[in-house]
């Protein structure tokens, strides 16, 4: 099935940017947990242990939607709550691919200047516009990324 058609061609790219991330993300993951890897100490409770870490990052991939769709007045995209920590490591695919299937089209009839004006307060007190809010989106599992690689390749050469 062809994607979906936006409004604005910047949102397809961030969509597709953020899928790509989010599955990069995924797969260093669980790389991660095969080679049992440990995070180093911290008081983020989000970083606590590799399953908090993809607890966090999914999370957060569906409530970048929903607070989107909350800013624009647009409906819900009906992205469910996501498993407990409990279940996460065996649900994180399924969960995963729903989260990716609801950030398909919610703002393909969003035209291009409602991503850029007003800027909204975001659940942590930031401002952003959409278009901001997009990019912190795709960086999120990026940068979480980023941090497993370097504890992969620092583990390798123990």
């Amino acid at each position: 099935m062809p994607p979906p058609i936006h409004k604005y061609s910047g949102a397809r790219a961030m969509i597709l940017l953020h899928e790509k991330y989010l599955r990069l993300f995924y797969q260093t993951w669980t790389i991660a947990k095969a080679k049992s890897i440990v995070l180093p100490q911290t008081t983020d409770r989000s970083y606590k242990s590799l399953d908090t870490l993809l607890l966090h990052v999914l999370r957060c991939a569906g409530n970048y939607m929903i607070w989107m769709c909350e800013k624009l007045e647009l409906p819900h995209p009906g992205i469910v709550p996501p498993p407990s920590l409990e279940n996460i490591v065996n649900e994180a695919n399924t969960f995963m691919e729903h989260v990716l299937a609801k950030w398909e089209t919610p703002l393909a009839d969003v035209d291009e200047k409602c991503f850029y004006e007003p800027e909204y307060l975001s659940r942590w007190n930031v401002q952003y516009c959409i278009d901001a809010m997009m990019e912190h989106a795709v960086m999120h599992p990026l940068r979480h990324e980023n941090q497993l690689t370097i504890l992969i390749k620092e583990h390798a050469g123990d």
